[in-house]
């Protein structure tokens, strides 16, 4: 098991070489590009910011070292390995720290090599993105941030049961989270939710045109299928697919998007990878989830019952962990990150310690065996309660 470890490394070493020879040539291109057409502002953005300085991080501590691409051609985008979920900072996760804290949490995850934060319109509707925008001022030439479009609103107020994708509500909230995020553009713009009312060719087009204009430079779409998918990418490239993925819902694997995500180039970045902080191991069925800003409460896997019931889960990665000095949560992470060398989990947090705590996970290697073990124990166990309401689940995978 040591042996196949060490090859494992190895191997990881190669592609970080691999990944640095492509770097200088993709650098070389960039010197020769403005010769031969012009350069767009988006362009310019990816061309002028920095890789993180991980060199500089002290080796005691708890950091992502390493990096990953999403996407690939000219939609491939190089960011940390793993990047940091905003969402939660002041928005469907309870009590929030005070706004101070949250931005100094922001400013360690940056210090501690993360380059990838992500953020969205209806996360208190600006609310989250205004918070995430001051967190990243004087940051920007370091980092990269995606927000979405998607959800139709009227006057500040979700409409729950309509969704907006067309053009010009694209661009409006394009406009409004540039202004939010103090940025010139949009490392990634992804669409929220499907609407049904507007082709995905329209959507991809109109993407296609921002990315022209500088104000993005990729983008993604969440939770969808993967014909639509494939309808989009021929249209406008896709850096990444955003989806629920973790051990506790692996839907990507069976309805063929991660396979097409592998085929096509595309990226993966697995929202609530710690299933809404289930995986972590410190939710019970006593566990009171704030009633004005948590959607926990109301979602079917988080009712006391099924909570009792799927602890059976977070106990298998706690005999797991234990064994190997890992905690639940880095057993969790750790196996997305061995999955696939596409996948960028996005786990999101309001404390210090387990912003460490996930990081570090970052450094953790499984064999073939062990990701087995750990997947074999776990389908022991059947999940209870479905993770949406039926008008969310509507909503996915379309």
């Amino acid at each position: 098991m040591e042996k196949e470890k060490q090859e494992r490394i190895n191997n990881a070493e190669m592609n970080r070489r691999g990944f640095l020879k492509r770097a200088v040539l993709a650098s070389a291109a960039i010197c020769i590009t403005p010769t031969l057409e012009k350069v767009t502002a988006a362009e310019r953005a990816i061309a002028d910011k920095p890789i993180a300085p991980t060199a500089n991080i002290p080796t005691e501590m708890a950091a992502v070292r390493t990096q990953r691409i999403l996407g690939s051609g000219k939609a491939a985008l190089t960011i940390s390995a793993m990047g940091f979920g905003c969402m939660g900072l002041n928005h469907h996760r309870s009590q929030s720290p005070d706004e101070k804290v949250c931005i100094q949490l922001v400013h360690e995850a940056i210090e501690r090599g993360v380059t990838l934060f992500d953020t969205a319109e209806s996360y208190g509707y600006h609310k989250n993105e205004i918070l995430t925008g001051k967190a990243l001022k004087g940051y920007t030439n370091r980092v990269f941030v995606s927000s979405k479009f998607g959800h139709k609103y009227v006057n500040g107020v979700q409409v729950k049961t309509e969704e907006n994708s067309s053009p010009t509500n694209i661009r409006r909230v394009c406009e409004n989270s540039l202004r939010n995020l103090g940025v010139e553009t949009l490392g990634l713009f992804y669409q929220h939710r499907g609407d049904p009312n507007t082709p995905i060719e329209i959507v991809a087009e109109t993407i296609k045109e921002l990315i022209k204009e500088g104000k993005i430079l990729h983008w993604g779409m969440c939770e969808v299928n993967a014909e639509t998918i494939r309808r989009a990418h021929k249209v406008c490239p896709i850096t990444a697919i955003q989806s629920e993925y973790h051990l506790m819902h692996r839907t990507v694997e069976e309805n063929g998007v991660l396979a097409l995500c592998e085929e096509l180039g595309i990226g993966f970045v697995p929202y609530s990878p710690l299933n809404r902080g289930f995986l972590g191991g410190l939710i019970n069925e006593y566990t009171q989830f704030d009633a004005t800003n948590d959607n926990r409460q109301t979602l079917p896997r988080f009712q006391p019952d099924a909570i009792r019931q799927n602890m059976r889960i977070v106990e298998v990665l706690n005999s797991f962990g234990r064994t190997r000095g890992i905690t639940p949560a880095q057993v969790a992470l750790a196996w997305l990150m061995n999955k696939k060398p596409y996948i960028v989990p996005i786990p999101g947090t309001t404390k210090l310690s387990h912003l460490e705590e996930n990081l570090r996970a970052s450094e953790i290697i499984f064999t073939p065996e062990e990701m087995r073990e750990l997947e074999n124990a776990i389908a022991a166990f059947p999940v209870v309660g479905s993770r949406y309401d039926a008008l969310q689940e509507s909503k996915v995978q379309k």
